[in-house]
């Protein structure tokens, strides 16, 4: 069976019933043969072929088995033969034309289903007598070559109301062929912009992030290469993003490295490390490359993707110390959005190296990323417009320069394309192909329908070639079509052909080994050679490519076998209900082997997908805990909670403690976080600390961290610091620098907000820092940085403390960690503050409540929004502080003991401001209170002060007497101004 794009036609004589009863049946009989001659001539003469039903109804099909890039125009001048024919007898017939995707028998038989079948069928019984009405498909097809008049929605029975049109007669044109060869034509100040952009990041030493958009076949590939092979001392690398991309982020990273080094997909993975190792100057960068590509599959435990986005730019910036370099990323409308971040990080953050970022895109980039490229000081984008009328006439004049196309072909082209340069190459193409043999082809409404037409020109081994390699993808192999094609034909040949004929391009390089590689020349001929195929073979095709692959390169492309076979799948699924058994299992596994490699590259939205998929195909416990890891990485609380729930249950239930103490850990943060409740997190992290097995020190620092945190949210600092002991012992168990760095700097930042105690908090954070620097890991430097942050503060080094927190903050922004960088932020605007830049301050407030906003840390959300209040009140901006101290109130979580004072505090003090005093003196004495029975100093000072002066002001200085001496207390001396920074 094959899918097609074809044009169906019915036919029916009218009042037959009552000719046969009034006339000598076998003069009826001698009468309905004439019809059916009659009719059969006029198909066959255009085109088309028939099938005989019971009685005096015909259908005949246009497009099946060979498809012709104006089928839909035939089927219609057919029709109106038919008529005149009828008439002739004495006869009259009503008609019924529609065009779309129908799946028939391969051969000569018109046995096709689908809708067009139907809706045509419809439209015959809807038609007046002497009529041809056409469907909205037909009549696209047709437009221009068919005049036609609407007669109003029908109501066709068993269909919805559809459009329908009355055909009135054709209009007359003619179109012959020939061959070619395509010059770039009417790109030249694009070029020209290309060449000076490469010229300037090559003079400054910068990175330049150049975009093309264009519509598919509007020469963005083309300008790319022409301006590469213009190059003259660069290295131009290249890579492709895959349209199917789930599991495979960095695929065309992947590409342009392992080409820089030389590593083929099926050298061995210590061979592939080792290459990377010797190519890269810090062993650190080959480590998160070697992630990234897939040459392994966990490096020093899980890495962030900003992490891969830091190696790649000192990557790159190595590369192109020794000659500029160009990387080029196709069809980034396919990328998934870490690609997308690292090409944007690379663009920002390589400042010392020529670089040129050229990415091709189709306009669909902009409706999943609108701001792509927007407000960066080096980054161009510009869109390929069709070619103008005198451009498309140069193209076509260079590719018809040793053939001859009468002057209303041509014009019928060039109008029909539109500029479009691969339409125009593809349609004289087309014509080229015929020979001239058949002067009434028309030139394609669609390039579907163009490519459909060229392919169905082919021998039946080649377009058999061809379809099995549209299954592969964009690039395939000589040996994997070998695998898919029967009876073991001559594949160079075939091939040979192929190329000769423009359908495929031979790729320069193999990322198989010994692997001949060839590539479609354009995406849209892969895919309209995939959807000739049923599906049942489709199925079949994808499962013998993924045990070709997995044979021939093993593990390497877990992801792309992955898409293979869950592709199987779901067209078994849509067939037969259900994928078989075994099919389902594998696919599982090889999907959960694809998710859990996308989870150590932090590709987490990735790894979601493949692991809900094979949670899907075949539930396991420990599919169904990394599918919730994934979500619990996303931040996606309302899902880590109620997939975690049931995976603690069922784990308990198993006996794995290891992903029962890890569901726990998770179900306590989301419990936390999302909603607040640090009483029944504590219990769900103490039942964690119960079960985790001796051998997983990960597990335990993660279950220690969160208790230490549950603890500073009730304001228990000793508890806290007992917590953060254990996390560092865990810590270094487990052998993860990263992680004891974060449980010394938070032991300093705890010992600074609890006491003021600058002698221990001091080493604490060198010690952090230290262990961040010989870690290597950006994160870690990045809390380490804000933690010396506080320290500078402490010290009433502001302008030391905003330096620092301004480096944790660009760290955190390499690393999109959207939480952390909030965070950092927020701690950036208090210093601001504290200097007196008030509109500074509230501009990065703002910053970071809009980030905030989005996610589900009530305790940071609620800190920004006070703070922000306060400045808005220094500023005499009291109805807008109102709003936000009001908003900290309400996001504040329950048992959050600091926050719970200092939103307390802004709201009074915004009360004192709109001069209502018992409101404001009641808010300002709970919050003292509150904070009076945990042990923060630094929030304590804080809300005493801002009682001890509101007291002052109305007067009242007996009362504020024993206040300012408890502020003295816990002040210890210090200035307000010297206090420690969030």
């Amino acid at each position: 069976m094959e899918r097609k794009l074809a044009s169906v036609l019915f036919v029916d004589l009218v009042d037959s019933t009552a000719e046969v009863a009034r006339t000598d049946p076998e003069v009826v009989r001698l009468r309905i043969n004439r019809f059916f001659d009659q009719v059969e001539h006029c198909v066959t003469m255009h085109g088309g072929i028939v099938e005989k039903f019971a009685g005096d109804a015909v259908m005949a099909a246009f497009g099946i088995p060979q498809a012709h890039e104006d089928d839909a125009e035939r089927a219609v001048r057919a029709s109106l033969a038919i008529l005149c024919a009828v008439h002739d007898l004495g006869l009259e017939a009503r008609i019924g034309v529609e065009a779309g995707e129908v799946v028939a028998e391969t051969g000569d038989s018109t046995f096709a289903t689908g809708e067009a079948v139907n809706l045509a069928a419809r439209l015959q019984q809807a038609a007046a007598p002497g009529d041809i009405l056409v469907g909205p498909a037909a009549l696209r097809l047709t437009t221009g070559r068919i005049e036609a008049e609407p007669v109003g929605p029908l109501q066709l029975r068993g269909l919805e109301t559809v459009e329908a049109w009355r055909v009135l007669g054709e209009i007359n044109q003619a179109v012959p062929p020939r061959s070619l060869r395509a010059p770039l034509v009417g790109r030249e100040s694009e070029l020209d912009l290309l060449e000076l952009t490469f010229d300037r990041a090559s003079r400054d030493r910068r990175a330049h992030l150049f975009t093309i958009y264009g519509e598919a076949g509007i020469g963005k590939s083309r300008l790319a290469r022409e301006f590469a092979a213009g190059l003259d001392g660069a290295t131009v690398l290249n890579g492709r993003c895959l349209p199917y991309g789930e599991g495979i982020t960095y695929w065309p990273l992947a590409e342009m490295v392992k080409t820089a080094v030389g590593i083929a997909d099926d050298d061995p993975a210590e061979e592939a490390f080792e290459k990377l190792r010797e190519s890269c100057e810090d062993e650190a960068v080959a480590d998160l490359l070697a992630l990234a590509t897939g040459v392994l599959e966990a490096v020093g435990g899980e890495r962030s993707q900003q992490e891969i986005a830091w190696a790649v730019r000192e990557w790159a910036e190595q590369m192109a110390q020794t000659q500029p370099l160009v990387l080029v990323f196709e069809d980034i409308h396919w990328a998934e959005e870490p690609l997308l971040e690292l090409i944007e990080h690379v663009a920002a953050w390589v400042r010392s190296a020529p670089l040129l970022l050229l990415c091709l895109a189709r306009p669909e980039l902009l409706d999943l990323r609108p701001g792509w490229g927007g407000g960066k000081l080096r980054a161009t984008a510009i869109e390929l417009e069709p070619l103008l009328s005198a451009e498309s006439e140069e193209l076509a004049a260079a590719l018809l320069a040793e053939h001859e196309l009468p002057a209303d072909v041509l014009e019928a082209v060039l109008e029909k394309t539109e500029g479009n340069p691969l339409f125009v190459e593809e349609t004289i193409r087309m014509l080229m192909q015929d020979d001239g043999d058949d002067l009434s082809s028309r030139i394609p409404d669609t390039l579907q329908a163009l490519i459909a037409a060229r392919i169905d020109h082919l021998e039946p081994d080649e377009k058999l070639l061809l379809q099995r390699a549209a299954v592969i993808g964009r690039t395939f192999w000589a040996n994997s079509i070998r695998e898919l094609l029967p009876d073991e034909p001559d594949v160079p040949a075939l091939l040979d052909d192929l190329l000769l004929r423009d359908f495929i391009i031979r790729e320069q390089r193999s990322s198989i080994t010994g692997e001949e590689a060839f590539r479609f020349k354009h995406v849209l001929i892969k895919e309209v050679a995939y959807s000739g195929l049923a599906k049942s073979s489709r199925a079949d095709l994808h499962r013998r490519f993924a045990a070709w692959l997995h044979g021939r390169v093993g593990e390497e492309l877990t992801e792309i076998r992955g898409y293979h076979l869950d592709q199987a799948c779901r067209m078994l699924t849509e067939l037969d209900g259900a994928p078989p058994a075994d099919l389902a299992s594998e696919t599982a596994a090889v999907l959960e082997s694809a998710g859990r490699r996308a989870l150590a590259r932090e590709a987490n939205a990735s790894a979601r997908k493949l692991l809900l998929r094979s949670v899907e195909l075949e539930p396991s416990l420990e599919r169904r805990y990394n599918a919730a890891r994934a979500a619990w990485k996303l931040s996606d609380f309302p899902s880590t909670y109620a997939e975690m729930e049931e995976i603690c249950t069922d784990a308990a239930q198993a006996g794995d403690r290891r992903i029962e103490a890890w569901a726990l850990i998770g179900l306590a943060e989301s419990t936390l976080l999302r909603n607040g409740d640090a009483e029944n997190a504590a219990v769900l992290a103490e039942r964690a600390l119960a079960v985790v097995p001796d051998d997983d020190d990960e597990a335990r620092f993660g279950a220690f961290d969160l208790q230490a945190t549950i603890a500073r949210w009730r304001g228990d600092t000793e508890e806290a610091e007992r917590y953060y002991r254990f996390a560092q012992e865990a810590a270094e168990g487990a052998g993860r620098p990263d992680l004891e760095s974060r449980a010394a700097t938070e032991l300093g930042r705890l010992s600074l907000t609890s006491g003021g105690d600058l002698a221990t908090a001091r080493p604490l954070i060198e010690r952090g820092a230290a262990l961040a620097d010989e870690s290597g890991s950006i994160v870690a430097r990045a809390w380490a940085r804000g933690a010396q942050g506080d320290l500078a503060a402490s010290d009433g080094d502001f302008g030391e403390a905003a330096r620092l927190f301004e480096e944790s903050r660009g760290l955190f922004a390499e690393t999109g960690t959207r939480l952390p960088y909030a965070r950092a932020t927020n701690s950036l605007a208090r210093v601001r503050w504290r200097e007196g830049e008030l509109v500074r301050a509230e501009r990065l407030y703002r910053e970071t409540i809009k980030l905030l906003s989005s996610l589900e840390d009530r305790g940071s959300l609620c800190e920004s929004q006070r703070q922000l209040a306060q400045v808005l009140l220094e500023q005499g901006r009291v109805d807008e502080a109102e709003r936000f101290a009001l908003a900290a109130i309400e996001t504040v979580g329950p048992q959050d003991v600091a926050s719970q004072a200092s939103t307390r505090t802004a709201l009074g003090l915004v009360r004192a401001a709109q001069r209502r005093y018992d409101e404001a003196e009641k808010l300002l004495r709970d919050a003292v209170e509150v904070i009076g029975e945990v042990d923060y100093v630094k929030v304590e000072r804080e809300c005493i002060q801002a009682l001890a002066e509101f007291l002052h002001e109305r007067g009242r200085d007996d009362e504020a007497a024993p206040y300012e001496a408890r502020l003295a207390e816990v002040a210890g001396g210090s200035s307000p101004s010297t206090l420690p920074i969030a």
